[in-house]
């Protein structure tokens, strides 16, 4: 085995890479161990005997697989948790969306002449007492005890 530290330090200045960022062709060993000066080096640098390793960094493979599980909604169970379900998702923020939306789902309603004012109330109070979970299930629950005046319009998707 011959000694290639010089010709490397010189290879690694000229291509401005650590000592252990130059690959020497095994085969053409001779060769490299003829190469004296920084001129020497440069020309086997042009031929292709020395040349520089690639950088190797951090695989993302591994990182896309679970960004892709994720935007999918696995990888939250018990044991990816760090906080109370309240924490996660704020259970007074949801009421509020989920009320208001109901309230005006009623009012418009109501103004459109779809419900009595008095079953407005009745079912403004239930939806305030939790009866519904969703608008969705209010309009069933119109429907199914034929609380309108007339038939009701179809939800968006």
């Amino acid at each position: 085995m011959t000694d290639l530290r010089a010709q490397r330090k010189m290879a690694a200045s000229l291509l401005k890479k650590g000592v252990n960022g130059i690959w020497v062709d095994p085969e053409e060993t001779h060769k490299v161990t003829l190469a004296v000066t920084r001129e020497d080096v440069n020309k086997l640098i042009h031929d292709g005997f020395i040349k520089s390793r690639k950088v190797v960094g951090t695989s993302r493979v591994r990182a896309r697989a679970q960004k892709f599980k994720r935007a999918r909604g696995q990888r939250k169970g018990p044991g990816s948790r760090k906080g109370t379900a309240n924490a996660r998702s704020n259970m007074k923020r949801k009421w509020i969306n989920k009320i208001r939306s109901q309230r005006l789902y009623l009012k418009s309603l109501r103004d459109d002449g779809y419900i009595s004012p008095a079953t407005y109330r009745k079912l403004y109070l239930q939806a305030k007492g939790n009866l519904f979970r969703s608008v969705r299930y209010l309009s069933n629950y119109i429907r199914e005890h034929n609380l309108a005046l007339k038939r009701l319009p179809e939800l968006k998707k």
